[in-house]
């Protein structure tokens, strides 16, 4: 092989993670780690690269040391797993710095990993890429390629990410019909390093159950909307997908008509269903709990300023929804249905602190929720659903090294997540400290 004397390093890695034989030892520390276990105080973690270690009691780090590890004192202060935001949208439309932004202020606020639901993958792909390899400060990110009924794309978001292509006729957002060759169209979204397949509109319960099969088939997860119109909920968890997301679509096991397409959403029983006590959806939750189905709520949303509204009108239904929301979420989790922590908004660029906070404190004080359960989804159930419960989403030896750092307890209130002092992913350090607000040309 000829080398050329002209070739390129590359672009700059800064934010790489440290490689193995790199050891630090975090020590004094009180540590919630994810696997249901008491909080333990005086806790040290060994990292080892990217890696954890080990993770015992202080008196238990005298042979890192003697190995030469840097030992970091985190004596009176708090660690969870890192954060999960179960549902971003980083690229509608593309705009890299502020996409950048957005990042930066996630990982800088305890945020080791997001699941972007469906956005134009060719920017994704890169920023995905991008933060693996530390060229920039961000979570890992893992991403999906949606499919829906062909009436769904003339909805303008369809155009602004498949710009200079046709809208349904890319491999990261192709229109499916009961003519499409299905192992093609998911072979062409595992093309784009999707981790999933999203159903998300205009697709029959024939069609959901069809493509869900092929893409487990393939060895893909299956992301839906929690409705799929004119597919129910219940035909969605049926067909026997993976998550679902958005906890108020649940409503329409139990619409007032027939489900046709997801711009003629028929109403439901608000009345019954703000009562937390519907039949139809404890039905509905011990299906989803019985085949492990996660449901990414997004609850907060309809209460966040993205989505209140200028308008009476704008703002009763936020309020409504926001009802529907609260009961059905604290339903769905009295029937031990696994909760994840997505957002679907974002903060203004001017805030410090990311719409997950939001999210996670809507659960506590609105749907009545316990913290610790609320921490566990936000970082266990999150894992689950992205896929890599296997690698990260607990503190544990062999698992990524991915945690926050806390200079108040969270477990006492939620609200001490403002108090983040540190994050750690993939072994490398995110001092908060060292966050950086956006710039104007960050902003929107």
């Amino acid at each position: 092989m000829v080398t050329l004397t002209n070739e390129s390093p590359g672009a700059a890695t800064p934010f790489a993670p440290p490689a193995e034989g790199e050891l630090v030892v975090y020590r004094g520390l009180t540590l919630f780690d994810g696997t249901g276990g008491a909080q333990r105080p005086g806790v040290s973690i060994v990292v080892d690269g990217p890696v954890i270690r080990s993770v015992g009691d202080d008196a238990d780090t005298a042979a890192a040391v003697a190995e030469g590890a840097e030992v970091v004192g985190l004596d009176g202060l708090f660690v969870t797993p890192g954060l999960v935001d179960a549902h971003q949208h980083l690229a509608t439309p593309p705009d890299r710095p502020v996409a950048e932004a957005v990042l930066r202020r996630l990982v800088h606020s305890g945020v080791t990993a997001v699941r972007d639901m469906a956005d134009d993958l060719r920017q994704v792909g890169d920023l995905a890429r991008a933060a693996r390899v530390g060229e920039i400060a961000a979570p890992d990110i893992h991403y999906a390629a949606l499919m829906a009924g062909p009436g769904f794309f003339d909805d303008p978001r369809t155009h602004q990410v498949t710009r200079g292509a046709v809208p349904g006729h890319v491999p990261w957002m192709q229109a499916v019909t009961d003519t499409t060759d299905l192992p093609l169209a998911v072979a062409m979204a595992r093309g784009t390093s999707a981790r999933a397949i999203k159903i998300y509109a205009d697709l029959d319960a024939p069609l959901v159950a069809a493509i869900t099969a092929e893409a487990h088939r393939q060895g893909i997860p299956v992301w839906a909307h929690a409705a799929v119109f004119p597919a129910t909920p219940g035909e969605v968890v049926a067909a026997g997908v993976d998550t679902v997301s958005h906890v108020t679509l649940l409503a329409h096991e139990a619409a007032e008509g027939p489900l046709t397409s997801y711009r003629d959403k028929p109403p439901v029983a608000h009345e019954s269903l703000v009562t937390g006590e519907d039949a139809r959806l404890d039905a509905l939750f011990a299906r989803m709990r019985g085949q492990g189905v996660v449901l990414d709520a997004t609850a907060g949303m309809w209460a966040s300023d993205a989505l209140a509204g200028d308008d009476p009108e704008s703002g009763e239904r936020a309020r409504r929804q926001t009802e529907l929301a609260v009961a059905l979420t604290a339903q769905a989790h009295r029937a031990g249905v696994e909760l994840a922590t997505g957002t679907d908004y974002e903060t203004p660029p001017g805030e410090p602190f990311p719409a997950l906070y939001e999210e996670l404190a809507f659960l506590v004080k609105r749907c009545g929720i316990p913290v610790r359960d609320v921490l566990r989804s936000a970082t266990l159930v999150g894992a689950r659903s992205a896929g890599t419960a296997d690698l990260t989403g607990t503190v544990e030896p062999g698992r990524q090294a991915d945690f926050a750092v806390f200079g108040r307890d969270p477990l006492a209130d939620i609200d001490h997540l403002r108090t983040i002092t540190l994050t750690v992913k993939r072994g490398r350090r995110f001092p908060r400290e060292a966050y950086a607000a956006p710039s104007p040309r960050e902003t929107r």
